[in-house]
């Protein structure tokens, strides 16, 4: 009698478990963003700058919406957690990191000025990577830390990784709209790979646009504004991102100089007393 018993508890701890199918779709958008980010580096090989930089804002809109859709549908794990840093190393570290380098290899040649500091410009597409893998464990950590100060909310601690992969492409976004070789440098990618790999490692405030509020009144010009920048992207692709770089760029230095303004007058409030602890009653 007891050893069936023990036969029909050992069946009951071996029912399968039914995983919902709604579970699996966020994944499968992050599967997306990462997929789109390693064919942005088949594209960089094959020196298509187009298609390797669209390849890289295609990773960028997927790895905005796998967070939503999984918080909408309720599907939040720490899987899909790991496979969304994973996704961002290979699409916003190594895969910008990989297109810089080759657009600027393709100027370098045996009679440029360059062409002795050829492998200087490989270990600086390495070190825009690693800083990206620096930048997303250091985003993980904090989370399970809890939160910050509490006007850290209205910013990043230093350069996110689609901001990061977002800034190094500028050079070759101007190219693209212009058409023209001068920005096609290794000193001005070298540059913008050390630049942008120190601003994702660094603890320096920028911009998060997750708090930002508009207020009412100023709804409808917002909305025309918002209209107004598809069109451009529509008419003017790559001018208007190019712009759009530079603008967010220059918003670096203004959120370093909003941020110390912030902290400031945090710390001049007076600190708020705690409740005295009363004793239980006996």
């Amino acid at each position: 009698m007891g050893k069936f018993r023990f036969r029909k508890r050992k069946q009951k701890l071996h029912v399968e478990r039914e995983i919902p199918i709604r579970t699996m779709i966020p994944n499968l958008v992050t599967f997306m963003a990462a997929a789109s980010g390693i064919t942005s580096i088949r594209y960089s090989c094959q020196k298509q700058w187009s298609l390797a930089v669209i390849a890289i804002i295609i990773a960028c809109v997927l790895d905005g919406l796998d967070g939503r859709v999984a918080r909408m549908l309720r599907a939040t794990s720490k899987l899909g957690a790991e496979l969304d840093s994973l996704s961002d190393f290979v699409s916003f570290g190594v895969a910008p990191a990989i297109l810089v380098y080759y657009w600027v290899m393709e100027v370098v040649t045996p009679t440029s000025a360059a062409y002795p500091f050829r492998g200087m410009f490989w270990a600086l597409a390495l070190f825009h990577a690693l800083c990206c893998a620096f930048r997303l464990a250091r985003f993980n950590i904090m989370i399970e830390e809890g939160p910050k100060q509490p006007y850290w909310k209205h910013f990043f601690m230093g350069l996110p990784a689609p901001g990061g992969a977002g800034l190094v492409m500028i050079p070759v976004i101007w190219q693209l709209h212009t058409e023209s070789d001068v920005l096609q440098s290794p000193w001005v990618g070298g540059a913008m790979l050390i630049l942008c790999g120190v601003l994702m490692a660094s603890r320096f405030p920028t911009v998060s646009v997750k708090h930002l509020r508009v207020p009412a009144k100023f709804m409808a010009p917002a909305l025309i504004f918002v209209m107004f920048v598809i069109g451009m992207l529509v008419s003017q692709f790559w001018m208007t991102l190019g712009v759009m770089g530079i603008l967010y760029l220059l918003s670096v230095p203004v959120c370093g100089v909003i941020y110390l303004r912030m902290r400031k007058q945090y710390e001049a409030k007076p600190p708020v007393p705690q409740p005295a602890a009363v004793a239980p009653n006996a």
